[in-house]
């Protein structure tokens, strides 16, 4: 194959569809990655199942989220605020830097180790003052490990509109500034942003137009469930997702395109970077 990815399903945790999916793409051998919201309501006692994946086959990270299930009292912030308030830099590094602790120290509780991986819940990993108290988090906390970042930097060459436009100028190039001072690996571009509108015939569209614009070390970010939580304002983009990542099409797609599935932690050698102007 030309080019490895990796393909990461975020919320484990949230609900048991989502969860489900996670264990039956792993099985499959279609994700690489999957991201854990610690404070989300079925993450005690489904983490334990995160045990039975293949070592070094699945990267498992936190999916820091500071606006619908946070872990401590002072923080939950709705998004339009958590944005503008960190914009502002209007934000409490002590708060932050208690919640993301307490948010790691619950991923080391139920699984024994730090994680492969840290992103951000709507992307909040990369907001002014939050990149800086979470670098200087995993900096104390693991002081000889790298766990790689997720980077939103738009895909070249492919218009994806103004919601993958506006992820990126929400802090991508700062975050990375910090991560290469640091020496933490990143993807190199974001794949997986859009709308969630739509049936599993579009998605499938744009999951080909993707893959066949991927680059190797680049990241497929997904969503994928199965049935879906009543209050789950995605679920039916959710079900599309599974749908096409579980079926064949997608493993045709990947062999036309000369790509391969790899984790993360396998494919970006420690602390290289790369960034566009």
């Amino acid at each position: 194959m030309d080019k490895r990815i990796a393909v990461c399903v975020d919320d484990f945790g949230l609900h048991a569809g989502v969860n489900e999916a996670v264990l039956r793409l792993a099985a499959q051998q279609r994700i690489t990655a999957t991201s854990c919201l610690v404070g989300a309501p079925q993450w005690p006692e489904r983490a334990a199942l995160l045990k039975s994946l293949p070592p070094g086959r699945v990267d498992v990270g936190l999916h820091l989220d500071l606006t619908e299930y946070p872990v401590t009292p002072a923080v939950g912030w709705p998004l339009p605020v958590l944005m503008t308030r960190s914009c502002a830099r209007l934000l409490d590094r002590a708060t932050l830097r208690a919640e993301i602790d307490a948010q790691l120290a619950r991923f080391e509780r139920e699984l024994g180790r730090a994680p492969d991986y840290v992103d951000g819940h709507q992307h909040v990993h990369q907001f002014p003052v939050v990149r800086d108290v979470l670098l200087a988090a995993l900096l104390e906390r693991y002081p000889q490990q790298r766990p790689w970042l997720r980077r939103t930097r738009q895909p070249a060459g492919l218009a994806g509109g103004f919601k993958p436009w506006l992820i990126e100028r929400l802090g991508c190039k700062a975050l990375g500034r910090l991560a290469h001072l640091h020496g933490y690996p990143q993807n190199e571009s974001l794949l997986g942003v859009y709308d969630f509108k739509g049936d599993a015939a579009r998605y499938l569209a744009l999951l080909a137009a993707w893959i066949e614009t991927a680059q190797d070390g680049d990241l497929l970010m997904c969503h994928a469930g199965l049935a879906a939580a009543a209050d789950d304002p995605i679920g039916p983009a959710r079900r599309n997702e599974y749908e096409v990542l579980s079926g064949a099409a997608f493993g045709e797609l990947l062999e036309r395109s000369n790509v391969s599935l790899a984790p993360l932690s396998q494919l970006r050698p420690r602390g290289r970077h790369t960034e566009r102007a």
